[in-house]
């Protein structure tokens, strides 16, 4: 009798923690899985979400007609590796301690995929990182080292490094792929990041693109020709001008030999053609190889504005087919979300590192707290969660991923996390949300481009911004009077009142984030160590 009720104790404990270990496993698989999309240097205005001019991105439109828009999302320090370290620790760059692409990532950071996985989240990452070699709380990456290339580009594994013939942008997609059909383990949510190395300089198209884009032409931005008026000592040093700092051979893909024949010297050799196997080349030389010929014949009859609008359209046509595969390759994926029934519940985020230059002020490149590069394109979709079709206009920051996708998981976020959970939003709980300004810190000067240290704090309506060290400058912007940051209203006494406000707003936020000037001289001097400021 006593062995039949031991039996029946010890079977019915065994089959209750059975169940409770069901339960807990069929919890933990029912959260969110996480689907985080980001390309680097993909500026606003190159998503027909929100602006049609330029191209037409349908598959990532669809995350906007699934999800939500957001039109004032901007990030903290508008430049590669920076931005990055900010996404994955949720800390501003004064605070993570990367604050330039020169400066190595501090490991000792705790990252949001860390605590995901540590939560019981699978987790990856392919494409492009930007920094380290061995990116902590993921079970499986293959990272570009550094930039990486576009064509035959080597990875960076846990076991080794590997060269993947083809086409970065579909190879990423690939690896992407394969890991969701091959090694996803359906029992876990997964965190999965999935980064392109395009658009980013020196914007090399797929071999399927060439024909189509390079025969494009494009309407011209309406400051293409800014002379920089009221931004003499801040806009006006910067290297980054398409007329005179994007060069022919490197960003425009114009032969030595054309050079030669005009005289004309560079530095820079086209990037990535050494990686070109022969068949990739011959492709290459078919479409290029006449671009080539006709400018030799064009430039003797080229002044600066006829240049200028030349240098424009080249760019325009590989930066915007470089794109293109973008999002054909974004289609793939969540076509795969929506054939395997794994889309109702995954959140899906596309974003940038960071805006991007696309003519406007005659600029390419980033960096500036101005609007084309302080603003990121941000879409979400969450079904059964975000109204399809919504778009939201509060500030949002790259800062506040890691917090979003901890909250979206079920776990606390650490209390020294500088961001804020967008559920709120997503929710439509906007009662929620206080935030009514952002802060901004970039640093990295003396360095390419020469875009001068600067800070500041933007509102819907104002953007303040300091440029300091070797200048002690400051710029107020009417964001709703001049959308295109022309005019310097700073000393205009018809803003005094704007600028003490924003002033001590600004020292507010300076003291919430714990920037400093004391911290920003560490920084300099940090420089100076180093070699790249002279005493």
């Amino acid at each position: 009798m006593n062995r039949i009720l031991f039996y029946l104790f010890f079977g019915g404990f065994f089959l209750l923690l059975t169940s409770c270990n069901e339960k807990v496993e069929e919890q933990i698989s029912k959260k969110p899985n996480i689907l985080f999309i980001m390309s680097d240097d993909h500026a606003y205005q190159a998503i027909s979400a929100y602006d049609d001019q330029l191209i037409n991105t349908p598959n990532i439109d669809r995350i906007a007609k699934e999800g939500m828009l957001f039109t004032n999302a901007s990030v903290t320090n508008s430049i590669c590796a920076p931005s990055r370290a900010v996404i994955l620790t949720g800390k501003h760059s004064h605070i993570n301690g990367k604050i330039d692409n020169i400066s190595p990532f501090d490991t000792t950071n705790v990252t949001f995929p860390q605590l995901l996985q540590k939560a019981g989240y699978q987790t990856a990452m392919f494409g492009k990182l930007h920094f380290g070699n061995n990116p902590k709380g993921f079970d499986e990456f293959k990272i570009l080292p550094g930039q990486g290339d576009y064509y035959n580009p080597r990875f960076i594994t846990a076991t080794g490094d590997t060269t993947v013939t083809g086409y970065v942008t579909d190879i990423t997609t690939d690896l992407t792929l394969d890991w969701l059909k091959n090694r996803r383990d359906a029992k876990k949510p997964f965190m999965l990041m999935y980064l392109h190395k395009a658009p980013h300089r020196s914007w090399m198209p797929a071999p399927r693109h060439y024909k189509e884009f390079t025969k494009k032409n494009y309407p011209l931005p309406a400051t293409l020709f800014d002379d920089y008026a009221t931004r003499e000592t801040t806009a006006g040093p910067a290297e980054m001008n398409i007329l005179k700092h994007m060069t022919l051979r490197y960003d425009l893909k114009i032969t030595d030999a054309v050079l030669e024949e005009l005289k004309i010297e560079e530095h820079l050799g086209i990037g990535g053609l050494n990686k070109f196997n022969p068949e990739q080349r011959a492709e290459w030389d078919k479409v290029y190889g006449p671009i080539n010929e006709a400018f030799k014949k064009e430039y003797s009859n080229m002044n600066d504005s006829t240049l200028m609008v030349w240098k424009y359209q080249r760019y325009m046509q590989d930066y915007l087919g470089t794109i293109a595969a973008v999002d054909e390759n974004v289609g793939r994926v969540l076509d795969y979300l929506d054939n395997e029934g794994l889309a109702e519940n995954t959140l899906v985020v596309y974003t940038s590192d960071q805006g991007f230059y696309l003519g406007e002020h005659g600029w390419f490149d980033k960096r500036f707290m101005y609007d084309e590069s302080f603003k990121t394109p941000l879409l979400i979709k969450w079904p059964n969660v975000i109204t399809p079709g919504t778009t939201e206009d509060e500030m949002v920051q790259n800062l506040d991923f890691a917090q979003t996708f901890l909250e979206v998981a079920g776990v606390k976020s650490p209390e020294d996390m500088q961001g804020k959970s967008l559920v709120p939003l997503l929710k439509v709980e906007k009662e929620k949300w206080d935030r009514d300004a952002v802060y901004y810190h970039y640093y990295e000067y003396p360095a390419e481009h020469a875009v001068k240290r600067h800070y500041g704090i933007a509102t819907k309506e104002f953007k303040l911004i300091h440029f300091y060290y070797d200048v002690d400058v400051w710029e107020l912007y009417d964001r709703e009077k001049d959308p295109q940051e022309l005019h310097n209203v700073f000393d205009d006494s018809d803003y005094a009142q704007v600028v003490s406000e924003l002033k001590e707003k600004l020292n507010e936020l300076r003291k919430k984030y714990k920037d400093s000037d004391s911290l920003s001289n560490q920084y300099i001097q940090l420089y100076k160590d180093k070699g790249l400021i002279e005493e």
